[in-house]
């Protein structure tokens, strides 16, 4: 999870498309017979064969995807989920990671990283946050000095999801001082088991250990460790987050995780409790922002089809994806009156592992409107790319 202020990123022409099953999708498109005939003959496919097929990351180019449309990409997804098949789980190497090897990395470097990272077979991480530089990335301090053929990285890192499982992490180190502070930015790519490499965990309210502090003590890399040029990393770090936001924006009000608005209804439904007037207005106010939210999913997916998909709509997502998610676990730990402070209670009182995840979910969505950059940042990105309001003056 990153915190970061970008206030001219775009999504990316590599985004990954999030479905739903409510977006239509021509049951006879031609293109569904090669698929399913590969998945008769894969019929549990590995990771490794979902990529050497272009099938993990399908709107990339070959031979890495298929590159495919907008509309084939729902193809893609709809006929992998009928089959009942799930893609690796690697979000910050094919969200993140992948589309920017893809865009800035050299033939050799794709060769070299991509496989792995599309097959689930290596784990990445993003070392980007730091202590005094989250929100304001454009201040990290993290340095990268020249020293014969190989860069020497000092500083400190924080929030990174993971780190204690990767095998790959990409870096941004200040490479120069001159200029403006984004002009001395460069992007790297950093083994996590590199000596210099110190991983210290960071237990969460949930009682998780996803973040992690990693410092980063006089850690050698080589060229070939640099994605793009000296110095451009800022553009890069921009394409990456681009694909972030659109990856943190999905169905469950949980970071596209967990439950949805209707799941809590459903779920005070069984129950049987009767509510107040107050409590069935909040309900049913909630349940209109997740339907207003679905529609929009739809609407931007019809907007991508047609070719009109702008740099502004993972923020935008996401900004209202981010509110709603913390309106939907606080009304659920509200609704569950005293039991809902219980760590095994939620919803009218359910019990056991359900009523656990409602209050895990409940800890876990104050963090909604911080990672993957603040709600105040996502605010001003709408305020500059859709309203067209001049920036603020910064003082």
């Amino acid at each position: 999870m990153v915190h970061d202020e970008v206030r001219d990123e775009g999504r990316g022409l590599l985004a990954p498309v999030t479905t739903s099953p409510e977006i239509p999708v021509d049951d006879l498109d031609p293109r569904r017979e090669d698929l399913r005939r590969w998945l008769i003959d894969h019929p549990s496919p590995s990771g490794r064969e979902l990529a050497e097929a272009g099938l993990v990351a399908p709107s990339w180019p070959e031979p890495w995807g298929r590159n495919a449309s907008v509309e084939y990409q729902l193809v893609i997804e709809d006929e992998l989920r009928r089959a009942g098949v799930h893609r690796p789980i690697n979000p910050i190497g094919i969200g993140w990671a992948g589309p920017t090897i893809v865009a800035a990395g050299t033939a050799k470097q794709q060769e070299r990283w991509l496989p792995g990272l599309l097959s689930g077979d290596e784990f990445w991480c993003q070392l980007f946050s730091e202590p005094d530089a989250g929100s304001d990335l454009v201040s990290l301090s993290t340095s990268a000095r020249r020293d014969g053929d190989e860069w020497v990285i000092r500083g400190q890192k924080i929030w990174t999801s993971y780190a204690h499982l990767a095998t790959w992490g990409i870096l941004l180190a200040r490479t120069s001082s001159e200029g403006a502070p984004q002009n001395g930015i460069s992007y790297f790519i950093c083994p996590m088991d590199a000596t210099g490499v110190t991983i210290v965990p960071i237990e969460d309210m949930t009682g998780d250990h996803a973040f992690n502090e990693v410092f980063l003590d006089d850690v050698r890399l080589g060229d070939e460790h640099l994605l793009g040029d000296v110095n451009d990393g800022w553009r890069l770090a921009k394409v990456t987050l681009g694909n972030e936001r659109v990856a943190l924006s999905g169905e469950g009000v949980l970071w596209g995780r967990g439950p949805t608005a209707n799941d809590l209804v459903t779920l005070v439904r069984s129950q049987g409790r009767a509510l107040s007037r107050r409590e069935r207005d909040d309900l049913v106010r909630c349940w209109s922002h997740g339907e207003i939210l679905r529609f929009l999913r739809m609407r931007l997916t019809a907007n991508a089809l047609a070719g009109r998909a702008t740099g502004s709509d993972a923020s935008l997502r996401k900004a209202l994806a981010d509110d709603h998610g913390q309106e939907v676990m606080t009304l659920a730990q509200r609704l569950a009156e005293s039991a809902g402070m219980m760590q095994d209670r939620g919803p009218s009182g359910v019990s056991g592992q359900e009523g656990r995840s409602w209050y895990w979910g409940f800890l876990y969505a104050q963090a909604l409107t911080i990672g993957g950059g603040t709600s105040v940042v996502q605010r001003n990105i709408i305020a500059e790319r859709v309203l067209g309001l001049p920036r603020d003056v910064s003082v």
